[in-house]
């Protein structure tokens, strides 16, 4: 029998790491985690994001957000988990001080709180409660290595990475997790939405600056 599987998908190292500024970002990651792990059964998929606010150089931010989450949200066997998304203004050092000249400048910070929490809280819960045979993170992110050792020498489980970042992965999950694999364009390319999609409220299309 194929393992009961769960995906854990960290939104925002995906979209940085594998599709910002590239074609994929109409990404049915459903698609995604069936090419590459085709001996699984994907029971569930758990994808944790923040809400987008707007900014100056790019109001329809959010609109795009809530587009793709509406997406997703056809997908029966995905839940979606929010953290929050901060953004304010921050005084950093310069790099090159010019001579009399700024030693700072403002800039605008924004950062995502709570998905790396978030994630090991649900794999820890789920491992505990016999729900899956293999989980699988879409992560980089190395604050997460702890709780997968818990979850494999602690409870005998296996964890898998699906790493969306094309520099060397994270030595810290490569140390604990049972496999990691590359995710690459090709795959990407072959998991793409259909550019209009359907739900109980009618027709949507795929956002046009992603096109």
């Amino acid at each position: 029998m194929p393992p009961r599987t769960h995906v854990c998908i960290d939104g925002f190292n995906l979209y940085y790491g594998a599709v910002k500024g590239t074609p994929f970002r109409w990404l049915n990651v459903q698609r995604l985690c069936e090419l590459l792990l085709p001996d699984s059964r994907i029971d569930k998929i758990r994808y944790f994001t923040a809400r987008l606010s707007a900014r100056q150089d790019d109001p329809d931010k959010p609109t795009r957000q809530q587009i793709y989450l509406r997406a997703l949200r056809t997908l029966p066997s995905l839940e979606i988990t929010y953290g929050s998304f901060l953004s304010h203004d921050v005084l950093m050092p310069l790099v090159d001080q010019p001579p009399g000249g700024p030693k700072f400048a403002r800039v605008v910070k924004t950062e995502e709180k709570g998905s790396d929490v978030n994630i090991a809280a649900h794999l820890i819960h789920d491992a505990h409660q016999g729900s899956f045979d293999l989980a699988v993170l879409v992560t980089n992110d190395s604050d997460l290595a702890e709780a997968i050792r818990i979850v494999r020498r602690e409870l005998g489980l296996e964890v898998g990475i699906l790493n969306p970042h094309e520099q060397t992965p994270s030595q810290m999950l490569l140390k604990h997790a049972s496999f990691m694999k590359q995710i690459r364009h090709g795959v990407l390319a072959a998991s793409q939405f259909p550019d209009v999609m359907r739900d109980a409220k009618g027709a949507f299309h795929k956002p046009k600056a992603w096109s």
